[in-house]
């Protein structure tokens, strides 16, 4: 396997890992939108508390996949920052007004006024950066940046606000509320709040396998690229071959109340979609005018950041570990 093959799977693997961890943050701000019923309070107590002591950390996924594209492939970084400047940055504003939001809700002066409009401005954001992050993937294999030489010419809008991306948005929305709402079945302290984070979740995985038709009916005019990858890859029809099993057993732990193991395959489903949609347009980094080889920075470079990679990875794995086991302890068994 080439060095550029290597680093475009690592940087397909920080998205995937972006997605299972800080994509179910989003989530929660989904579900903190549509808390109701008699246990609304505690519905968006257990939200907090299961967000609270990692939703920082979780954004290393993102930074890492954004630094691997910087100095990995400079020309896609560079064709990316142009053309999808203005999603990009509304979408940073939105991660950057849902930290803060989350932050000062938990502790500004306490009253029911004032935690309801900073409830309001974390949960908006919540809606408004998955949308949007899913609107740049579309624009990315949808095939509407064109570039000429070292220009973008494709202007600064259309590649995003089309019907395609917009539906690839709504299933990032749906997948991250679907496993927001696994995940919180498995944390939840009481049988009431499971049952009420379990019916959300049946709800959501319908709502995945509804928009995930959309995209799919979509891709054949909208993107023209992952429809062929989609039919005719090897590698991406076995991985959504995975996909539906993978979503099936949730299903189906979900429905017997298995809850542990249907965080695991809600995971496995969300992270087999990531990846799908990376193999079904490879050798594409932007389709269809920029390829991983084309972009990639020199021998030199990659070989230098694959040593940095590994050592960060030695390192800050074990201290995520750690992270989770102290901060994130299983809740007790109810009898």
């Amino acid at each position: 396997m080439s060095i550029d093959a290597i680093l475009g799977f690592a940087v397909a693997g920080t998205f995937v890992l972006y997605a299972l961890f800080g994509g179910a943050d989003f989530g929660g701000g989904v579900w903190d939108l549509l808390a109701s019923g008699p246990r609304k309070a505690e519905q968006c107590a257990l939200i907090a508390r299961a967000i609270g002591p990692v939703w920082e950390v979780n954004h290393i996924w993102l930074i890492v996949g954004v630094v691997l594209l910087f100095a990995g492939f400079p020309r896609a970084f560079a064709v990316l920052s142009v053309a999808l400047h203005v999603p990009l940055t509304l979408l940073l504003l939105g991660i950057v007004f849902r930290g803060a939001a989350f932050t000062f809700r938990a502790y500004d002066t306490r009253g029911d006024t004032v935690q309801r409009q900073w409830g309001l401005v974390f949960s908006g954001a919540s809606v408004i950066a998955p949308l949007l992050l899913g609107m740049c993937v579309g624009a990315v294999v949808g095939g509407d940046i064109r570039v000429e030489g070292r220009a973008v010419v494709s202007g600064f809008f259309a590649s995003w606000l089309t019907p395609f991306s917009l539906a690839v948005g709504v299933l990032a929305l749906c997948l991250f509320a679907f496993l927001a709402a696994v995940y919180l079945t498995h944390e939840a302290p009481s049988t009431a709040l499971r049952e009420d984070f379990r019916r959300r979740a049946l709800g959501a995985g319908v709502a995945v396998f509804a928009a995930a038709l959309a995209v799919l009916l979509l891709a054949r005019d909208g993107a023209p690229r992952v429809w062929e990858g989609l039919l005719r890859s090897p590698f991406a029809l076995t991985l959504h071959v995975g996909t539906a099993v993978a979503a099936v057993a949730a299903f189906a732990l979900l429905w017997t109340r298995r809850f542990r193991w249907a965080r695991v395959a809600a995971a496995l489903q969300a992270g087999l979609i990531v990846l799908g949609w990376a193999a079904s347009q490879h050798p594409y980094l932007v389709v269809p005018d920029v390829t991983l080889q084309g972009a990639a920075a020199s021998p030199g470079a990659q070989r230098l950041l694959l040593v940095a990679l590994g050592v960060g990875t030695a390192a800050v794995v074990p201290s995520l570990v750690l992270l989770f086991r102290v901060f994130r302890p299983l809740p007790p068994a109810e009898p």
